[in-house]
């Protein structure tokens, strides 16, 4: 799973900002901050010569005149990030490698948090018994304290 944040500091290639936009030191085209949003493809346009082209030689009598496309390989597309300049507005793209799962600006991974596995039952004070057991005492518990209010 890719976890991408929604901002990146970056450098802006952008003609204005390259010249207005210094950092402390006084540089100009300093790693200025970007909006992230992922690419998306537009709508095809009905006026494409391409699209024209083959309205035209579909219409009529005769089925299927061009190959349709069958043997699909690629499972996952490659993800493209637009980054746009906060300062001059100048949009850019970056190409990811591909990934089957795709997170803009999700929850951060914390460094050296152990994962802990807790089991519900231990919390109320049962200990570990058979799983149904446990579980029908645990719906017993739950139905009890609802009916009691």
């Amino acid at each position: 799973m890719v976890n991408i944040p929604k901002t990146r500091r970056t450098y802006c290639k952008g003609k204005q900002c390259r010249k207005h936009t210094t950092d402390v030191k006084g540089q100009a085209g300093y790693c200025s901050p970007h909006k992230v949003t992922q690419y998306k493809k537009g709508k095809d346009s009905l006026a494409a010569q391409g699209k024209r082209r083959y309205d035209r030689k579909q219409s009529g009598y005769g089925g299927q005149t061009k190959p349709v496309f069958h043997k699909k390989a690629k499972t996952t597309k490659k993800v493209v990030l637009r980054l746009e300049c906060t300062v001059c507005k100048y949009k850019m793209q970056l190409s990811l490698k591909r990934c089957k799962h795709f997170e803009l600006g999700g929850e951060k991974k914390t460094k050296g948090a152990a994962l802990q596995f807790v089991r519900p039952l231990d919390l109320i004070g049962i200990p570990a018994l058979s799983f149904d057991l446990a579980f029908h005492i645990a719906i017993a518990i739950v139905y009890a304290s609802s009916s009691s209010m």
